[in-house]
């Protein structure tokens, strides 16, 4: 079974998936065990389970592909099983035993070997008993957690991180990881071998750092799940590492309650993706956030981030402080004393950004000056070219476009950001709210430029639409909208 390589497998795994589906499809059967409903509860219970089976059995086997492959055929079965036999009261539970005892048979095979024998009495401890039963709660929640800092760990690159997370932690299926990527599958597939084998060679531990150590190697997990977010939420992403992105982020507050950073990052998340069904019109093209319509906002999404940003706060829902209140410790892996303990950190503040664009009940009404102070505190704890541009538009629309100018002409000074899109977009909307013909123009030819090097066609329409506008537009009309 381990010399089968995983694209070989998922396609045997998806070849058993379809026979199985066409056998039931073919069977008089109840309506609680048709094929779409024997479809759809293996894949419920798969997206939950999946990462808990693999959590588990590399915890005691120290072997990734044993535990992949295990929680493969779990899912593969389920598919052939279910159909005859009924969906089990609990699916979760049935797939885990499953899993547990193919690992056990394969070892038994290879039981030769003493080291062998040990992983296979470690392994018959984990016995969850029937299959309807679920296993130990905080156990699985602590394997979780072991995965997902395992996958994320700095010893491996930024891509590795975010494709060996997505592939182990979220199950996705290595052609999709591949596309995002924009490499091969085969190609994927021996990164994610090369990742795993780094993990092995270097001894990584599977296991959650305390004290010092998790202050230190949380925000690499925060940064992994910001990029997987990104990933889903750019023009032409795959809107499903959103969700993934989003879930993983439950995951981690829920298993690290005290931590603010984690939660403000979750709450960045939702105010966010509140506005994946207005990004858009009805052609397809990309909305700026003045046009959209806010009435399609997902106000469920933006009172739980709400909540959530007042977590790290208690003396204010999005307003910046000096001193934070006392939050609860009452998990397992409670706050640490580390850089942003007693201040806002980085997606704190990027959160209570997204808020006040959230509540804003129009376009005129955002407060621009509270979002260009917030920019000006991420510049100083987490300064980069993406923040200081980002910060030169915040002013420009507190204080006005010529503020916003300087602030861009520093910008471009350090060269980082020479030629990119958003920089001359940035120049081309700021240069046309001064609203003069001349400026007009210029703005028109800046965006055209900026168009010229987008990097997507969502973003190349988009900013062609405003280059037109910028074109009709008469002086009187006043400033252009962002």
């Amino acid at each position: 079974m381990t010399g089968t390589t995983p694209a070989a497998k998922a396609a045997k795994a998806a070849k058993a998936a379809k026979a199985a589906t066409a056998t039931a499809t073919a069977t008089v059967m109840a309506p609680a065990t048709s094929a779409a409903a024997v479809a759809g509860a293996v894949a419920a219970a798969g997206a939950d389970a999946y990462p808990r089976i693999v959590a588990a059995l590399i915890r005691v086997t120290s072997d990734w592909t044993l535990a992949e492959d295990c929680a493969q055929e779990a899912l593969t079965l389920a598919l052939q099983r279910w159909p005859r036999e009924g969906v089990p009261g609990n699916p979760g539970g049935w797939l885990m035993t499953v899993a547990r005892n193919r690992a056990i048979d394969v070892l038994r095979r290879a039981s030769a070997e003493r080291r062998k024998l040990a992983q296979l009495a470690a392994l018959a401890l984990t016995d969850p008993g029937p299959a309807s039963e679920e296993p130990p709660a905080e156990e699985v929640v602590d394997d979780r957690l072991r995965l997902i800092f395992t996958c994320c760990h700095p010893a491996l690159s930024m891509e590795a991180r975010v494709a060996l997370t997505l592939r182990t932690v979220c199950g996705v299926p290595t052609a999709d990881i591949a596309r995002v990527f924009l490499v091969g599958e085969s190609a994927m597939t021996r990164r994610l071998t090369r990742a795993k084998t780094r993990i092995a060679d270097a001894g990584i531990p599977y296991r959650v750092p305390t004290g010092p150590a998790l202050a230190e190697r949380l925000p690499g997990v925060l940064a992994v799940l910001y990029l997987l977010f990104t990933h889903g939420y750019n023009a032409d992403g795959r809107p499903a590492f959103a969700d993934e992105a989003i879930r993983l982020a439950r995951l981690l507050r829920e298993l690290m309650p005290g931590e603010g950073e984690v939660s403000a990052l979750l709450a960045l998340f939702l105010f966010q993706h509140s506005r994946r069904d207005a990004r858009r019109d009805d052609r397809g093209d990309l909305l700026p956030l003045d046009r959209q319509d806010r009435r399609r906002w997902d106000r469920a999404a933006i009172a739980e981030g709400l909540r959530l940003l007042a977590e790290t706060r208690q003396d204010g829902p999005h307003a910046p402080q000096d001193d934070l209140a006392e939050t609860p410790q009452d998990g397992p892996y409670p706050s640490q004393d580390g850089p942003y303990a007693r201040q806002d950190g980085p997606y704190a503040l990027q959160a209570r950004i997204a808020a006040h664009h959230a509540t804003a009940a129009s376009a005129d009404d955002t407060d621009w000056p509270a979002i260009a102070a917030c920019y000006d505190r991420l510049a100083r704890i987490q300064p980069s070219p993406v923040v200081e541009l980002n910060r030169a538009v915040a002013h420009g629309y507190a204080h006005g476009p010529e503020a916003g100018l300087a602030l861009l002409a520093g910008v471009r000074a350090g060269g980082a950001l020479d030629g990119h899109p958003l920089v001359v977009a940035a120049e081309a909307d700021l240069t046309a709210r001064r609203g003069g013909r001349e400026d007009r123009d210029r703005a028109a030819a800046l965006f055209r430029q900026a168009a010229a090097a987008a990097h997507s066609e969502p973003e190349r329409r988009a900013l062609l639409d405003r280059a037109d506008e910028a074109e009709r537009r008469h002086p009187a009309d006043g400033t252009a909208g962002r």
